[in-house]
């Protein structure tokens, strides 16, 4: 049996490893994904370090998988080898819990994730349930490709349902990871898109991204800053603070939608007299493998791309290390082919 060159952790808190591994054989209702690139995200600690609840180990991380089929299963109908797919956060789904059945597959009870219940594209080929694939489309590079299925996702999705319609004010909270990608999709979805960061170094860029206006949240209040652009329809959060999401809530405008994507660890402060004029506070989730598509056919056609850095497979260590450092412009990418 032929092997595969996959970076693995063997327990909570272990060690990134090269090992050898048998490259593993897809079921009847699954595919097998060559890997070439494979993003690398913030929520890759929760495999590093053990925080996923039952994770078993040794584990492969990495939910920003692009590549191409290798081979198809038995039953598998709509991929055949070559076809270029990518695999996000969600891995599949039950098709038969309370969610499932109301057609809300990311939130299957039995869900499966990418690098958490299976693993991940560390690695030379992964193995996943069919309804995980995404057609990744012409015009696309794979590193490209792979930040779209996970930060990409999760920023166009959550605006395309945030409520906002073009012409709208939306405030973009934060230029990183998710922010940089957030900025380009507000801006072409029609809104207009202020971006708020601290310090004048990202107004440059934020502007260059698409940003029509930029709030430096360190030498002015943000939140008395959009209600003299008469409030935001929409505040979307992309840096994890809830100290610096909290006084944003009083920058929204009557029945504005503040809108959390940032997994912040500290509680955002909230004084209940600011939602009695009808404004209200979100949450959104990735997407499914269709909501992928979506996000990668709108970049291709609007030319949004993510800001990378690349790392070769073996450096998986130092690239996870670099993305934890905060250094990373913006998302780091393995390229594994």
């Amino acid at each position: 049996m032929a092997n595969m060159k996959a970076v693995q952790v063997a327990q909570a808190h272990g060690a990134f490893e090269m090992v050898e591994r048998p490259i593993p054989e897809p079921g009847p209702n699954q595919v097998r994904v060559r890997v070439e690139a494979c993003g690398i995200c913030h929520s890759d600690l929760l495999a590093k370090e053990g925080f996923w609840p039952g994770i078993t180990y040794p584990r492969v991380p990495g939910h920003e998988v692009a590549g191409n089929v290798d081979k198809a299963g038995s039953e598998v109908a709509k991929w055949k080898p070559g076809d270029r797919v990518g695999v996000g956060w969600h891995a599949g789904h039950c098709f038969v819990c309370e969610s499932c059945r109301t057609g809300d597959f990311i939130n299957c009870e039995r869900g499966q994730i990418t690098g958490l219940t299976l693993d991940g594209g560390y690695a030379e080929f992964l193995v996943v349930p069919q309804e995980a694939l995404a057609r990744i489309p012409g015009g696309l590079s794979a590193v490209d490709a792979a930040p779209l299925l996970c930060a990409g996702i999760t920023t166009f999705n959550a605006l395309r349902n945030s409520g906002a319609r073009p012409g709208d004010l939306v405030a973009v909270q934060g230029v990183g990871g998710l922010g940089h990608l957030a900025i380009q999709f507000s801006s072409r979805m029609g809104f207009r898109t202020v971006a708020i960061s601290s310090g004048k170094d990202k107004e440059a860029l934020a502007r260059k991204l698409g940003a029509h206006a930029y709030i430096d949240a360190g030498s002015a209040d943000p939140a008395e800053e959009l209600r003299k652009m008469r409030g935001a329809h929409v505040v979307f959060c992309t840096a994890p603070s809830g100290k610096a999401i909290a006084p944003l809530i009083d920058g929204l405008k009557q029945r504005g939608k503040m809108v959390i994507v940032a997994a912040a660890n500290d509680p955002v402060p909230l004084v209940p007299t600011h939602l009695l004029s009808g404004r209200s506070i979100a949450g959104w989730p990735a997407g499914t493998s269709k909501d992928s598509e979506d996000a990668m056919s709108f970049s291709v056609l609007t030319g949004v791309r993510p800001m990378i850095e690349t790392f070769p497979l073996e450096r998986a260590a130092e690239a996870y290390a670099h993305m934890l450092s905060n250094k990373a412009r913006f998302r780091v990418v393995l390229a594994v082919a």
